[in-house]
């Protein structure tokens, strides 16, 4: 019923949607008498500010069609490597000879699409093979496509790694840093040949009990059967996926704006007056990142009631008990941190986050209690929040050069150093890594 109603609101505004495209276009329009009114531009901003506030976006394009390698210009073409009812795996191809270690980039299963982490992309280009996973909107993926859980989103991550083979490198950020984590787990145990050579967890909450934030304490706070009730509901018949049940895209953007609404509010106020005052820079900043902000997608019910419940309320990977169900056998695997011996590990987190708080990601460290001390690196990034880390200026400058030095290292491979402060752990378990100095600016 909450689709629905949903979908009723859309329609029903759609007229007033549509009346304000018209005012915007005639009170901009220079052959238009309306556009000589004192009052045209105001009018203009808060039609448009109408029309963007109330319309549902659809899926965002990369656009990413070049990257710089060694200061020119180089081709890329977005190709699909594999497709699956749930994902489809795409690989950023360069018009290029050069060499360089391959990156599978994890993307959040959170409400947005992967295209949120163009920036991340956009970075990673010059000095990465970059592949990435595009989750599908579970609202149009038919009934008899199955279900899709947590079981099958690790399944899906072990299946891309075996077919990029042996010398890729993983990267998961945000909400896949669990199911990565037990992938690469399971297969360091099984000795699989296509285990990553190094895992890169991002603002994850492999141990939500070490920081609390509002994620958490709504996850401890309710029973699992009040997320089932309140925010999980039925595709309507009109969609591809109708039937399926599904935690909507519309109810997580709704938590997300909420968690800072003054932010968004104050955004959206200053929106309007770089309007009214011709700043088209910075008006065209806010419609680039809310064009992809309130893009939102459908999660499955069962992955998100099963994450909910295994990651936020039983704390099961932390806790050593956690396991993982094959979905092709259904044969039970125990999800053994201290088997991870093969794969390095790099943490990166943000002083600011207030999703996953600091330590949360640290915690993998811990856990992986048995792989070598020199193969552990961790990063803390002074004054950024949760998308600060994989996205802006922050990014560019000091984070992604630092995995990319992690993951040369680990690939041991020729290469001069982007940032000389790289760290390691000397002694992992008597002490924690510090975070790492800043890069100096270039």
């Amino acid at each position: 019923m909450l689709y629905h109603l949903y979908d009723a609101w859309q329609a029903m505004l759609a007229p007033a949607r549509f009346t304000a495209e018209a005012v915007k276009t005639a009170a901009q329009n220079p052959l238009s008498p309306l556009s000589y009114m004192p009052a045209a531009r105001s009018l203009a901003a808060g039609a448009e500010l109408f029309e963007r506030t109330t319309r549902k976006f659809g899926k965002p394009e990369f656009g990413l069609p070049e990257t710089k390698i060694d200061g020119k210009k180089v081709k890329v073409t977005e190709v699909t490597i594999d497709e699956k009812p749930f994902a489809t795996l795409t690989h950023f191809k360069r018009d290029t000879d050069r060499k360089d270690p391959k990156i599978l980039i994890v993307a959040p299963m959170s409400g947005h699409f992967a295209t949120l982490l163009r920036g991340t992309v956009e970075a990673l280009l010059p000095n990465h093979e970059v592949y990435i996973t595009e989750w599908v909107d579970a609202r149009l993926v038919p009934l008899r496509e199955g279900r899709f859980n947590l079981d099958d989103y690790v399944a899906y991550v072990m299946d891309y790694c075996k077919i990029l083979g042996p010398d890729t490198h993983i990267m998961a950020v945000c909400q896949p840093a669990v199911p990565v984590f037990m992938a690469v787990a399971v297969m360091n145990a099984q000795d699989d040949k296509n285990t990553p050579k190094s895992m890169t967890l991002m603002g994850g909450p492999i141990d939500p009990r070490v920081s609390k934030t509002a994620v958490t304490e709504l996850a401890e706070q309710r029973p699992l059967s009040w997320f089932e009730q309140s925010v999980v509901t039925n595709v309507p018949m009109y969609y591809p996926g109708a039937g399926r049940r599904v935690y909507p895209g519309f109810m997580q953007l709704s938590g997300f704006m909420q968690m800072n609404l003054d932010r968004h509010v104050g955004s959206h106020l200053k929106f309007y007056q770089h309007l009214i005052q011709g700043d088209g820079e910075d008006a065209q900043r806010h419609r680039k990142f809310y064009d992809e902000y309130l893009a939102v997608m459908d999660l499955t019910g069962e992955f998100y009631l099963q994450t909910v419940e295994m990651v936020f309320q039983k704390h099961l990977l932390p806790k050593g008990q956690m396991k993982w169900k094959d979905p092709k056998t259904d044969k039970l695997y125990d999800v053994d941190a201290t088997k991870i011996t093969k794969t390095a590990l790099m943490t990166v987190e943000g002083e600011l986050d207030d999703i996953s708080a600091t330590g949360q990601t640290l915690a993998a460290h811990d856990l992986c209690s048995e792989l070598p001390a020199n193969m552990h690196y961790t990063h803390t990034q002074d004054g950024v929040g949760h998308y600060g880390i994989f996205n802006g200026r922050r990014w560019r400058d000091e984070i992604q050069p630092r995995i990319a030095d992690f993951i040369r290292q680990i690939d041991k491979t020729k290469y001069t150093p982007i940032v000389k402060s790289i760290k390691v752990a000397k002694q992992w378990k008597k002490a924690p890594l510090k975070t790492t100095p800043k890069a100096k600016k270039s």
